[in-house]
């Protein structure tokens, strides 16, 4: 018998061992951040977090401050002494507020349907519609979207003058109706539907609207979702339309009403942050009922099981 038959041959657990354990290690510590990488990721979260959050916390606070208590002191805590809503109750009384908050209602309501229903619409159509000069209108809404809203608000008044809508909440809701980021956004969430299912609603004789109604609408109730977050709150918040549309104080929506409070009381603090944080409350609403949707729109565009 050899030298080589005599040797004792290493078990395979030995050789292997080694290498399935670093294996092992490694596929355990992959992607795992090392304490320094959470330390400036947690840092940089709370400075985000302080960032956006912060100036909304004390603006919540001067609100709900006294008028006893000195706002401008240097040693001023985030937490009032003597927490009160009189300056919400000062607010209704300065102006009329709940008919300020009905005309903006009224404006984002058809801010929102137009988009909504125009926008899906016409996204719909550059997706999945096939047209004479379609790139060519693809372009000019890419170009359109990166022109100031400054750039275009005198012709935009010309046009709602002439129309007899001036000084009309109509007027104010008008150009809102369609706005050119919400159809791209449309545009994105129906291109990337699969045309396998499409193609099968044509051969089922399924026109244009019952294609878009009956297929492609149930794949993107979260983009949908985003475009109506994003129509409210544009809405809601807009001031120098409405400043420039407007003239008459009974057709005045919230953030032009509120304007009041600053010329008023133009020391008191406590009644704008009050004013603030009443205008904040509807879009804190709609952004909570609608949030679900609003995350699920990131991961739009796949196919349901």
């Amino acid at each position: 018998m050899s030298a080589t038959e005599l040797r004792p041959s290493a078990p395979d657990d030995a050789l292997k061992g080694p290498t399935q354990a670093s294996r092992r290690r490694r596929s355990r510590t992959f992607g795992a951040p090392s304490a320094a990488e959470k330390f400036w990721r947690y840092a940089a979260l709370i400075f985000v977090l302080f960032v956006t959050v912060g100036p909304f916390l004390w603006q919540l606070s001067t609100s709900l401050r006294s008028s006893t208590e000195d706002i401008y002191t240097e040693n001023l805590s985030l937490l009032p002494q003597q927490p009160t809503l009189s300056n919400y109750v000062r607010v209704f009384q300065a102006i009329d507020v709940w008919r300020y908050i009905g005309n903006s209602l009224f404006v984002a309501a058809v801010a929102v349907v137009g988009n909504v229903v125009f926008s899906t619409a016409a996204g719909y159509a550059l997706a999945r519609l096939s047209f004479r000069f379609k790139k060519w209108v693809l372009g000019l809404f890419m170009i359109t979207l990166i022109l100031p809203a400054e750039a275009t608000i005198i012709s935009q008044y010309v046009t709602v003058r002439d129309l007899g809508l001036a000084d009309t909440l109509l007027g104010v809701a008008l150009p809102g109706m369609v706005s050119v980021l919400n159809v791209l956004l449309m545009f994105n969430a129906f291109r990337q539907l699969p045309s396998e299912i499409e193609e099968a609603a044509v051969v089922d004789g399924a026109n244009a609207w019952q294609r878009l109604i009956r297929v492609a609408l149930p794949s993107v109730y979260g983009t949908i979702a985003v475009v109506a977050i994003f129509s409210f709150i544009g809405a809601w918040d807009d001031f120098l339309w409405p400043l420039i549309v407007l003239t008459t104080p009974e057709n005045f929506t919230l953030t032009i009403g509120l304007q009041y409070l600053s010329g008023t009381f133009t020391n008191d603090m406590r009644l704008i942050a009050a004013g603030t944080m009443i205008a904040f409350i509807p879009i804190a609403v709609v952004f909570g009922v609608l949030q679900r949707f609003f995350f699920k729109g990131v991961e739009e565009g796949g196919v349901k099981g």
